[in-house]
């Protein structure tokens, strides 16, 4: 889908569209789809383009980060890093497009709306979403025995239930 953990130089960002701009970090583009700006909740709305907090660095990161300071709230902010980037003209930008699933868990609201979602994906279609398990077992990055261990670990429940099927296979 996204070459992003494939990066070498410099930083990605995955951008999604919505109805509410001033709650997010938003990135304003051109008419080439590359980024002009970065602005941490804008009041006056200047994209409808929200950062998802999906980013994906290079290296330089750890020192750039070390050089942030706090901004007005009191904060270090993911905004100040990205204009870092986006000065030395190394902040690219990917798009969550239709059928892709953003759910922003910022408010207690958003939350429950994100958690009422997920349980109803996974009730529906049978499959857990990101099961760390399932896919490290799926990449042969884990054996079943290591399965088995996690069943023992989270004891009597429906994630393990879960495990288990995957297994029995």
């Amino acid at each position: 889908m996204y070459n992003c953990t494939k990066l070498k130089k410099g930083s990605k960002i995955l951008l999604h569209r919505v109805k509410n701009p001033e709650n997010y970090g938003v990135a304003k583009l051109n008419n080439s789809g590359k980024i002009v700006k970065v602005v941490e909740k804008p009041k006056k709305i200047i994209s409808d383009y929200a950062i998802t907090g999906l980013y994906f660095f290079d290296n330089k990161v750890i020192n750039y980060s070390k050089k942030l300071k706090p901004s007005k709230r009191g904060e270090l902010e993911i905004t100040d890093l990205l204009r870092k980037y986006h000065s030395n003209k190394n902040l690219h930008v990917e798009f969550l497009g239709r059928g892709g699933a953003w759910l922003d868990t910022g408010s207690i609201d958003d939350f429950y709306k994100a958690s009422a979602f997920v349980s109803s994906i996974e009730n529906r279609q049978g499959f857990k979403i990101a099961c760390l398990e399932e896919i490290a077992l799926n990449n042969k990055w884990i054996s079943k025995k290591e399965i088995k261990k996690a069943i023992k670990f989270y004891g009597n429940c429906n994630y393990s239930i879960y495990l288990q099927n995957l297994i029995k296979k």
